[in-house]
């Protein structure tokens, strides 16, 4: 049944968006570390239940610093119980700067996390950023996108909301 809903997802957008590279099955995803806001550790499983986008990024990424923008108002407009931008920076100087550039370019519905050790990148095989990953309902990777893209399109919209609309999310 899961093939046949990501079949469906497949063929009811005349293309993944944002030349998002969708798999043909759902893949397991590495259980990363990484801290919110607060200092408290987190794990992608904390957002099992929900669609995520997961974007790896850093400040220092020129591609990464001109997505952001679109990420945030991705949030703004999906975000809720069934959809999270994990917006996942992997800044080894820490929450400060994240914090600051987040303040600079205007960042006001993304969630603050952080990986100082970059291990992220690591165990989900993004070894250029910003790299994102589509996650279903059960943390499983739908498929990916290497390099920047404008998140807020209407048919990334498009597509998440009919992603949100199966019972599984895949």
């Amino acid at each position: 049944m899961a093939s046949l809903l990501l079949l469906f997802l497949q063929t009811a957008a005349a293309a993944p968006p944002a030349d998002l590279t969708i798999w043909p099955e759902p893949k397991t995803v590495a259980e990363v570390e990484f801290t919110d806001s607060q200092g408290k550790p987190r794990t992608l499983g904390d957002f099992q239940g929900r669609i995520v986008l997961l974007n790896v990024w850093a400040t220092w990424c020129a591609p990464c610093r001109e997505e952001m923008p679109t990420l945030d108002r991705l949030q703004a407009r999906l975000g809720g119980a069934d959809f999270q931008v994990l917006a996942l920076s992997v800044d080894p100087d820490g929450e400060q700067l994240v914090r600051d550039f987040y303040a600079d370019i205007g960042i006001q519905h993304l969630a603050l996390y952080i990986d100082e050790t970059a291990q992220a990148n690591r165990s989900l095989g993004a070894y250029g950023l910003p790299a994102t990953l589509l996650l279903d309902r059960q943390g499983r990777e739908l498929g990916r996108k290497l390099g920047a893209a404008e998140w807020d399109s209407p048919e990334v919209i498009d597509y998440l909301r009919e992603l949100m609309a199966t019972p599984q999310g895949h």
